[in-house]
């Protein structure tokens, strides 16, 4: 059972496929360092953003909460989209969840205290800035971080019960690798959850807000592109909601 931050981060460390460590894994900063001396990309205005320690600190009160509200998520709190994520990725017990692009950790967080026992959610991000920011505010007993690629997960196949990706896939320069990646590391009969953009409707009004995001660096995928990507998958018990600009997606793996 974890029972310390520490304890959480060398099991954290052993999920870990040996021949992705390769020597150069470290954890002196209270994280599993899997890119040492290695930048994160900033191919966007966006990215660059979401790299910078500033941004990093005022992530939780400020920024998110800004891009929420320009997302159009009408109603629904910070507390009430962790809440959806718990209730979506139907988490409990002993499981073992990875929160992909984790930020400053404070989903990682709080979808760890929805664990018990031997449960384990682990927090990953490329973002230096980021993951340093989740290891001083949102470490615990039953939250580890992990800093390296999502387009090439260091997991073998079926390592976790429950994977998710909150408002990162319209950042990344390749989201269906990296969406490939969540399904693969994801056991049969586990959960998936995903919140990211979706293409507004009328098409013009569709064009106009995709040539805005897309100076910004966001991408706007169509309504049904995930849903199809799932059924494709085999996936099953499948839930998507829309909110204004963004969509949430929920399936089960066979």
């Amino acid at each position: 059972m974890s029972e310390s931050p520490e304890t959480a981060l060398r099991r954290a460390l052993e999920m870990i496929e040996p021949e992705m460590l390769r020597g150069v894994a470290r954890t002196d900063g209270g994280y599993v360092e899997l890119l040492p001396d290695v930048p994160a990309p900033n191919p966007s205005p966006a990215s660059i953003a979401m790299n910078n320690p500033v941004v990093a600190a005022i992530y939780e009160k400020l920024w998110r909460p800004f891009g929420v509200s320009m997302m159009g998520i009408a109603g629904m709190s910070m507390s009430a989209e962790r809440a959806k994520a718990v209730a979506d990725l139907r988490l409990s017990g002993h499981q073992r969840v990875l929160d992909v692009a984790c930020g400053p950790g404070n989903f990682t967080k709080f979808l760890s205290e929805a664990l018990t026992g031997d449960g384990l959610a682990v927090g990953f991000d490329i973002s230096e800035a980021m993951i340093a920011r989740a290891v001083r505010d949102n470490r615990g007993p039953r939250a580890a971080y992990v800093r390296g690629d999502a387009a090439h997960l260091p997991y073998a196949d079926a390592t976790f019960d429950a994977v998710c990706c909150y408002a990162a896939l319209y950042l990344v320069p390749k989201p269906m690798t990296m969406l490939d990646e969540l399904i693969r590391v994801l056991r049969p009969g586990g959960r998936i959850a995903i919140m990211t953009s979706c293409e507004p409707r009328p098409a013009p009004l569709g064009s106009v807000v995709g040539f805005g995001t897309g100076l910004a660096g966001v991408r706007m995928f169509p309504k049904n592109q995930f849903t199809d990507i799932f059924a494709r998958a085999g996936m099953t018990d499948m839930e998507q909601d829309i909110h204004g600009l963004a969509q949430f997606v929920s399936a089960t793996k066979q």
